[in-house]
């Protein structure tokens, strides 16, 4: 009688999890088909071109001001998901004292996955050198 009811058990256990797995999936699609939602993607590059690990790329709502970061992977790439299409976003990046430029990615951009890559410049970090030189 135990053996059946741990069958039993078992069979209801794996009945669950699939109807849970079941339930994902079109979640998962929905958002992939979802014209409110969208994607960014890009690189940094440091000045002479070269991809940059380790970056911290910011990525600001100018709705709500909520700032978001990413950490660059060892091929310079960055990414953020699930953004609001209706939405204009604030991209840059920061690494060793150095900046890029401030990137916008505006909610006119249609995109369903919107590449922005950014570059970081030399005048910031001979900047920020000088001003602690002076110091």
């Amino acid at each position: 009688m135990q053996g059946v009811m741990q069958r039993i058990s078992r069979t209801v256990l794996v009945a669950v999890l699939a109807v849970a797995c079941a339930q994902l999936l079109p979640a998962q699609k929905k958002e992939k088909d979802d014209p409110t939602v969208r994607n960014l993607q890009g690189q940094v590059t440091d000045p002479d071109d070269k991809a940059v690990a380790g970056a911290v790329v910011q990525l600001k709502d100018t709705r709500t001001l909520q700032v978001r970061s990413f950490i660059t992977q060892a091929n310079g790439d960055y990414r953020f998901s699930g953004l609001r299409a209706d939405t204009d976003y604030e991209i840059k990046a920061d690494y060793n004292g150095m900046s890029s430029d401030n990137r916008r990615l505006s909610n006119f951009d249609t995109r369903k996955i919107a590449t922005v890559n950014l570059k970081l410049n030399k005048k910031e970090a001979n900047k920020k050198a000088e001003e602690e030189k002076s110091k």
